[in-house]
Parts: structure tokens; C-alpha cells; sequence
């Protein structure tokens, strides 16, 4: 049977392929895309997509990263990675026999349902350079449905013998004979600028850094026409001006022009360059003295608190936006 192009969407898409290209504004029919989207991806697909992605890319970029193990003794001995492989479900039998196993067995014998992990390595035997292929390292859950399960392109009767549900999705794991799954958890983008409104109505502009050392987050937000700068690292709110002089941007002027100098920055910038005006922060040593006063520092036992201008300075190049060098 053959399908057009508008089978399966709802009438607000259907049509020719250049009105599907066009963007959707209407509420309404922004609503019929769900049923849609439910019909042709489904709950579960970018779970399946995830751990199909981890088990033929990603796991194979995580040893190729860690691919060449020298010994600290003997240079000259080393084992190296060649490849790594995710089989197919199995489960041992007496004499160390594995064979195939199905999802309906591990629930019912309390089993997990898992793969063998295989490497290619090479290494070093005094001088001789040894090949071995296929060593079991480990083993690993397989999601269900998964391009390594044995449920994979079965049809409903092949499903039904296996004593498996047509309409089961999968996207799961059986662990020692329980169904579990890996919960979705939204997070911010990190190293990205996302600017929204608060519920006060008010424009703000916030970071999450992230970097191998330290997770933060950074706020600029807007508080009766002035611009702070808002961090877990500072007692109190940051003048946006006292900032950008504490970083060696000592010039007013300079300010604006790294800004912008249109008519509706320059309005919008005023204050904030009059209320540092106003707290008598001028210099880049006296902004570092300003912050510091507002810095937060660690009172451990046997700990002694650095100089303020020190503490601010630190801050600012470590703490704040730390993923910018």
C-alpha cells in the first residue's frame, strides 16, 4: 500500500510540501502536532535512540580515549584497546555454555537482562607482541526493543511466541528479573546565554558553567532599570558597571562601546553607570575592593582569610562564567 505525503498527519498539516515547510502559529493546531508526534515516534524512542547510540558510538569513544595503558615498571609493556563489542542478551549455563535468552525468561527467573562485553586487546609479552580477540570484560542491561535485543524486527506472532506484548514499546531494562527505567531529567543548556522573563516581569540573563573542575551559575538580572550580577560566590547583588571595571575595563566609554552604543543600550546602561557613579568605583582597584567586601570566603578550621581585592579577583577569573578562560 502506498501512503502520500499527508497520511498520518492531522488536517491543519496536510497539503502540499511547501505549506508543511511553513512554520505553525497558530495554539491550536500546535496541539494536533502531539497525537502526531505520539503516532509516529512515540514515548520511547529517544531512550531506544540514546542507549543505540552509547552501545555502537559513545563506548567505543570511551576506549579509545583511555586506548594505551603503559606500565610504570617496564616501559616496554603496554596493553592497548583495539575494539570493543556489546553482544546479544545470553545467560550461562553449566559448563560455561551461554546461550540466548529472552526478556519473558528473566522475568520469570529473576535474571538480568544483559550482554557480554568483548575487547580486542594488544599487548606485550617480553619481546613478542600478543593479539587476543573477543576477552570478556564485563557485561551490560540491554534496553528492550534495542538494536541488540533479540525483540528487534520481530513480527507481533514472533513477539506472541516469545511471550512478549505487540504493543510494548519497550525502552526498559530487566534487572534481576524487575523492569526498570532511566528517568528523563531536563536540565539548562550549559555554556549557553539563555535570556527569559521573571515572574515579576523582569528581563533577566542566566549561565550555567560547566567544566571539568566546577559546575556554576551566573545571573544578570534587571532590578528598577539597573543590571546586577547575581552569584552563589557573592553575598549580595553586583553593580554590572563595578564588574566590568573589576576586569580591567576601567572606562566608562570603553564599557559602552563593548555593549553597544545605540541609543536604546546607552538608555538602558545609564543607570548602572550612575549608581557606580555613585558608590565612588572608579578604578579596577577600587571595584576589586568593592566585590571583595561581598565575596564570600571559607571558614574551615586552620583556614585564614585572604585579602578582599585577592578573593575578588579569584572569583571573577575562576568562579564566575569559569568555563571562559
Amino acid at each position: 500500500m502506498a501512503y502520500g505525503l499527508g497520511d498520518g498527519l492531522p488536517e491543519c498539516l496536510k497539503g502540499s510540501a511547501s505549506r508543511l515547510a511553513e512554520p505553525i502559529k497558530e495554539v491550536k493546531d500546535k496541539w494536533e502536532l502531539v497525537p502526531a508526534s505520539l503516532k509516529t515516534r512515540g514515548l520511547v524512542k529517544q531512550h531506544i535512540d540514546s542507549f543505540n547510540h552509547f552501545i555502537t558510538v559513545d563506548i567505543r569513544k570511551i576506549v579509545t580515549a583511555n586506548q594505551k595503558i603503559t606500565s610504570d615498571a617496564d616501559p616496554s609493556f603496554y596493553l592497548k584497546y583495539l575494539n570493543v563489542y556489546v553482544g546479544t542478551p545470553d545467560v550461562e549455563e553449566s559448563f560455561n555454555v551461554a546461550r540466548q535468552v529472552s526478556p519473558h525468561e528473566c522475568r520469570l527467573r529473576d535474571l538480568t537482562y544483559a550482554s557480554p562485553i568483548t575487547v580486542d586487546i594488544e599487548y606485550t609479552r617480553g619481546n613478542q607482541r600478543v593479539i587476543r580477540k573477543g576477552l570478556p570484560i564485563g557485561r551490560m542491561p540491554i534496553m528492550l526493543r534495542s538494536c541488540n535485543c533479540v525483540l528487534t524486527g520481530k513480527t507481533p506472532a514472533e513477539l506472541a511466541r516469545l511471550n512478549e506484548c505487540p504493543l510494548d514499546p519497550g525502552g526498559y531494562f530487566i534487572v534481576r528479573g524487575t523492569e526498570k527505567v532511566i528517568l528523563i531529567q531536563e536540565q539548562l543548556s550549559k555554556n549557553r546565554m539563555i535570556v527569559e522573563t521573571d515572574r515579576k516581569g523582569n528581563v533577566t540573563c542566566q549561565v550555567t558553567s560547566s567544566t571539568h573542575e566546577r559546575k556554576t551559575k551566573t545571573h544578570v538580572v534587571t532590578k528598577g532599570k539597573k543590571l546586577y550580577l547575581k552569584h552563589n560566590s557573592f553575598s549580595d547583588d553586583i553593580p554590572i558597571i563595578a564588574v566590568f571595571k573589576a576586569m580591567g575595563v576601567a572606562s566608562d566609554q570603553e564599557i559602552v562601546q563593548m555593549v553597544g552604543s545605540d541609543e536604546v543600550t546607552l538608555a538602558s546602561l545609564a543607570p548602572s553607570l550612575e549608581e557606580c557613579a555613585a558608590l565612588n568605583v572608579f578604578s579596577p582597584l577600587q571595584a576589586l575592593e568593592y566585590i571583595g567586601v561581598k565575596t564570600k570566603q571559607p571558614r574551615g578550621f586552620g583556614q585564614k582569610a585572604r585579602p578582599q581585592v585577592d578573593a575578588a579577583r579569584e572569583a571573577l577569573a575562576t568562579v564566575v562564567l569559569s568555563h571562559v578562560p
